[in-house]
């Protein structure tokens, strides 16, 4: 039996009056400071792209000056949105403290409690009746990726080796 289509269609549900919510972000101070390190990051954008520009082209010779005739008008943009994303990724770096760790210490701090936890059969039934068990299992499951991209890598290709 065919059933028809109009009862597979998403139901719609009445909308509520709910007021829409202001954020403080135009305020002088913060519009200022933002148009500010958009100039900054401009500013530093074509000044590194000139520089990769003549490395480029001392490197590269003639194929660098087809490759930036090929690019042409876009050439100012991807460099800009390049140069804003390298800014956007400092700023993370920094906030989340991803620099790597400074001491021995820390270091085999971090491996001893890793095994402690991972020998201890008491871990393991605190994490199955607290529910954590799932964030261990994302973990687990973001360390084999990150293993397997770092595979791929080294390897210089998606499934096996080059023999070539």
């Amino acid at each position: 039996m065919i059933r028809p289509a109009a009862r597979f269609a998403p139901r719609r549900f009445p909308r509520q009056n709910v007021a829409p919510r202001r954020f403080a972000s135009n305020t002088p101070n913060a519009t200022e400071g933002a148009q500010k390190k958009a100039e900054d990051a401009l500013a530093s954008a074509q000044k590194y792209a000139g520089e990769a520009v003549a490395v480029g082209k001392r490197f590269l010779g003639p194929v660098g000056d087809k490759l930036g005739n090929a690019l042409g008008s876009y050439r100012q943009p991807l460099v800009y949105n390049f140069s804003v994303a390298r800014e956007f990724l400092k700023q993370v770096y920094v906030a989340e403290r991803l620099q790597p760790p400074t001491s021995v210490h820390t270091i085999t701090n971090a491996y001893s409690t890793i095994w402690s936890r991972a020998s201890n059969p008491q871990y393991w039934r605190e994490i199955a009746r607290s529910g954590e068990w799932a964030k261990v299992g994302v973990y687990a499951v973001e360390a084999y990726g990150i293993y397997k991209v770092g595979e791929i890598i080294g390897r210089r290709s998606l499934v096996g080796y080059n023999l070539n």
